[in-house]
């Protein structure tokens, strides 16, 4: 008889299954790269097992994915660890908060979320963890979606490229594997905040497990690393606002 959590671990990778698909990993019919084969190759070894994966999708298939599939399952899609072996937290691990019912008025008139640094640093995920007086939303041309957050930069550690007192605009990074070596990026973790260049630190398994920043102010901020957990978010910087002479 098939234990309950691994019972429980093949609906969640049905679950993440299904969210690769919506991203365009994975598409089921495809013969270039992202199909079932290829999909099974990766997570089992075997491009001709692609029936097995079927089998792990159908509610009504008694067999189940197993825990080091899974495992490779997220080195190899970035899907978050944590959610996928222990149902903790979210399938790819960086969420921004979601507005509460009060604050939809504000989001009619914006879609970028403005917080002071402090308030984006140490808020928890989730409606409670954010005080009203400390949000706004707002919108600029040019810059459309969701996931958009706003915060103004204290300290002199990425000049000249972003100085003290400028506003960054950052969207969520859904996975790690879309950061891309040496952009900036804010990185949230453990109530701190930095705004950095970022370098990705893996094991030998290719798994993201450290990260490097890297200050543009070199000559007065060494660089330094951080360790990568499920608490972990990056946002990706896309535009900053400088104080207007």
């Amino acid at each position: 008889m098939i234990r309950e959590d691994r019972i429980s671990l093949n609906e969640r990778f049905r679950k993440v299954f299904d969210l690769l698909v919506e991203r365009g990993d994975i598409q089921p019919n495809d013969r270039s790269g992202k199909g079932i084969g290829d999909f099974a190759l990766k997570i089992l070894g075997n491009r001709a097992y692609g029936h097995i994966i079927r089998a792990f999708l159908n509610p009504d298939d008694k067999r189940c994915l197993d825990y080091r599939h899974a495992r490779t399952l997220c080195r190899e899609y970035g899907v978050n660890e944590s959610y996928l072996i222990d149902g903790v937290g979210t399938p790819f691990g960086f969420d921004l908060p979601k507005p509460s019912p009060a604050d939809e008025a504000n989001l009619k008139i914006g879609n970028i979320l403005f917080t002071s640094e402090e308030a984006f640093a140490g808020s928890t995920v989730g409606k409670d963890g954010w005080a009203v007086e400390d949000i706004d939303y707002f919108n600029i041309p040019g810059l459309a979606g969701g996931g958009l957050v706003a915060f103004p930069i204290k300290g002199n550690s990425m000049e000249p490229i972003i100085a003290n007192g400028d506003v960054v605009i950052c969207r969520e990074i859904q996975s790690m594997s879309e950061v891309r070596d040496n952009k900036i990026y804010a990185v949230k973790h453990n109530g701190s905040i930095w705004v950095k260049h970022v370098q990705k630190i893996t094991d030998r398994n290719g798994r993201v497990t450290r990260l490097k920043m890297i200050s543009a102010n070199h000559l007065e901020h060494d660089p330094f690393t951080e360790d990568v957990n499920e608490h972990t978010r990056l946002y990706q910087v896309v535009r900053k606002i400088s104080e207007l002479d």
